[in-house]
């Protein structure tokens, strides 16, 4: 009987030795970096190039792609993701004050132009009054919006009026000629190319539906290139992990900067 007990107390330490080796195996889930962003241009970027700088250096990059600019922030606080890359400044700021999200911006990659785009108007002149002007909803992005409509001489706009719990409408001054603001989630903005008069997109959503194909782009913001900068944004607390130092010194690595330029043109312009 001792025999048996001794030869169950080795194998369950055999046992225990497997179980031990395997959890140590999971240290390649370690070395997985899992970022969330937009599809056009930052999970091509991150597939494209990031991918391949951080497996030199042993890590393995795992990219979530997400269709919305809400759900990369809440699955990032939640801690289903390591990192995002897709906002800026201003959205990461109302995001954390609205949402109660704590999540830090630790490097700035590129910024994409808003642009104005109408189906059948060839020039800022050709809108006639009273047209539909489609924009984004959420609060930092129709000021935004607002501000190009302003910069293009369609309204008169002044985004410093606006109070933090208002509508970024109540900032519209002038509109001499009664367009009329359709506020719409910022993904689904391209979608009304075919029934509003003009549409004023974000940069990856207008690269994403190919809109320099099917419309004509009457302006182009210029814009505050500090506030307008996409970052690398992590939860508070771990600016400074390893996983955070590999994915920011791939992400601001010279074969990032040479994608961008080769594969966007104007449409998506290098910060670092």
């Amino acid at each position: 009987m001792n025999k048996l007990l001794k030869i169950g107390a080795a194998a369950i330490l055999a046992a225990s030795v497997l179980v031990g080796c395997g959890s140590k195996g999971g240290s390649d889930e370690d070395k997985t970096i899992k970022v969330g962003a937009t599809a056009v241009p930052h999970a091509m970027i991150l597939n494209d190039v990031v991918k391949d700088i951080l497996a030199k250096d042993g890590w393995n990059l795992e990219v979530v792609e997400f269709t919305d600019y809400v759900t990369p922030n809440t699955s990032l606080e939640e801690g289903e993701i390591d990192a995002n890359y897709f906002q800026t400044l201003g959205y990461l700021n109302d995001q954390n004050e609205t949402r109660g999200l704590h999540l830090k911006a630790v490097a700035g990659i590129h910024y994409e132009p808003m642009t104005i785009f109408a189906k059948d108007a060839d020039s800022l002149d050709a809108l006639e009054d009273g047209a539909t002007i489609v924009v984004p909803n959420d609060f930092d992005n129709e000021k935004r919006a607002l501000t190009v409509l302003d910069q293009a001489g369609l309204i008169k706009y002044d985004a410093a009026s606006v109070a933090d719990d208002g509508s970024p409408l109540d900032g519209i001054v002038e509109n001499t000629k009664n367009f009329k603001i359709q506020e719409v989630e910022a993904a689904s903005v391209p979608q009304y190319k075919d029934d509003a008069a003009a549409l004023v997109v974000n940069g990856n959503y207008a690269l994403e539906a190919n809109l320099k194909d099917s419309a004509n782009a009457i302006f182009v913001e210029t814009p505050d290139i500090d506030a307008r900068t996409n970052y690398v944004v992590v939860k508070e607390g771990n600016e400074e992990t390893e996983k955070t130092k590999a994915l920011v010194k791939a992400m601001t690595s010279q074969e990032v900067k040479d994608y961008i330029e080769e594969n966007y043109g104007s449409a998506v312009i290098c910060v670092f």
